[in-house]
């Protein structure tokens, strides 16, 4: 048996007096009373009309353009109106600096929705990065029914509410922040983006588990997800979507933070390799993130374990697809690892998971233990099997066409080398 909240539909093994999510008492009831009370509303509804959709013809979407090209582009090709975006990363990250310099610069009227920042605060931040706020319009309000009734009678070209955790329905007795404030939060706003074509963006902060704050089902109910990404001791910043309706998930923008905000990026190809070192353990790729290639190193340090058990310690590089590759050097190539601590780091604060970059590793690793430093103009391109081998990647001559054009002319491919052994066994000839 299912008790179901009819507030909230939270889901309950046994019956409770007080929902623990909404906070309502006696909303609480078992999952055949809530359908049988449905039957009855349902039976006065009449049934809804469906048409195909070859008739007519589709509109075409004019979508607003933020002239930000690695924002439009991440968002493929600017903001659909009537949508929502959930715009998501770590506290600090600069999510509301980027959504800030957006709305001074798309020249039509915005309402910036804050309830953490005051507008002394707001207008400190736009002299700081040297914006232009005239078409701004600032509002403290935290009430989600007043601001949906405000951005109906304002009808602005965005609506941005900063942040999602701090608004509140009256329709919900619970603190701003709960699940279910954001999730009825969530839904108005959807409502009303929809309704009056105004695009909506929601900003939100993000855990320590890296998942954004609370409402992870929040997914479900926007058109598009963002998450602005980067190390705080790096000054690159990489946007990404997780999910988008109107676009492709896989297109990234890359910006450059410096004291007037965030700066794009116009060649991300060389940021990636500043103060690269020729010492052992450094090995060069390519990674595909969208249509873009990006050439990246690939740093490896393998020293000897003081402890029982050996260290597998990955940063921007998955840590159990470090583990295999370990395992397949140890085994194919007779490297003995198995008393090696080992450390891989991509540099730039990127975080790939391209299987292109898995021979890089391995090269990196063997060029670490053997303490033999790479050629200063080699790239290594493939991706590594459990027998050894070495497999073709997606859009390789992309790849090497990228690694060219900035001067690198020895390449290992797949077609270079069949299995990682005799990648190795290239490595040491050099």
């Amino acid at each position: 048996m299912i008790y179901i909240c009819s507030n909230c539909d939270s889901q309950f093994p046994k019956w409770q007096g007080q929902c623990p999510e909404c906070g309502k008492w006696g909303t609480v009831t078992k999952d055949s009373e809530k359908k049988a009370g449905k039957k009855k509303a349902e039976a006065a509804i009449d049934a809804a009309k469906p048409f195909k959709l070859s008739q007519g013809q589709s509109k075409k979407v004019s979508r607003l353009n933020t002239n930000i090209k690695e924002l439009d582009r991440v968002l493929g090709g600017g903001i659909v109106p009537g949508s929502i975006l959930l715009l998501g990363g770590d506290p600090g990250i600069g999510k509301s600096t980027l959504i800030l310099q957006a709305a001074s610069l798309i020249n039509e009227p915005v309402i910036y929705i804050s309830a953490e920042e005051s507008a002394d605060q707001v207008r400190m931040r736009l002299d700081r990065l040297k914006l232009n706020g005239d078409k701004i319009d600032f509002l403290p309000e935290e009430n989600v029914e007043t601001l949906c009734k405000t951005i109906k009678q304002e009808k602005p070209a965005l609506a941005i509410i900063d942040s999602i955790q701090t608004v509140y329905s009256d329709d919900i007795d619970a603190e701003p922040g709960n699940i279910s404030q954001i999730r009825t939060a969530t839904v108005k706003f959807l409502e009303t983006a929809k309704k009056n074509n105004i695009p909506i963006v929601l900003i939100g902060h993000v855990t320590k588990d890296g998942q954004l704050a609370g409402p992870k089902a929040l997914e479900h109910l926007v058109d598009a997800v963002l998450y602005l990404e980067g190390d705080q001791n790096h000054h690159f910043r990489v946007l990404r979507t997780v999910k988008n309706r109107f676009g492709s998930t896989k297109e990234v923008g890359i910006f450059d933070m410096q004291d007037k905000g965030l700066v794009e990026v116009k060649d991300p190809s060389k940021i990636f390799l500043e103060n690269k070192i020729d010492a052992p353990g450094s090995c060069l790729t390519a990674v595909i993130e969208g249509s873009r290639v990006f050439p990246i190193e690939v740093q490896a340090l393998v020293s000897k374990t003081i402890f029982g058990y050996p260290q597998r310690k990955a940063s921007g590089f998955d840590v159990n697809r470090l583990q295999l590759l370990t395992a397949v050097l140890s085994k194919r190539a007779k490297l003995p690892l198995g008393t090696q601590d080992i450390h891989v780091n991509i540099t730039g604060g990127l975080k790939t998971k391209d299987p292109a970059v898995d021979l890089a590793v391995c090269l990196a690793i063997a060029s670490a233990y053997t303490d033999k430093a790479l050629p200063k103009d080699l790239v290594a391109l493939g991706e590594v099997g459990l027998a050894g081998e070495v497999r073709s990647v997606n859009r390789l001559e992309d790849r090497v066409v990228e690694a060219k054009r900035l001067g690198y002319k020895n390449i290992i491919t797949p077609n270079d080398a069949k299995t990682v052994v005799e990648a190795i066994q290239k490595l040491l000839q050099m």
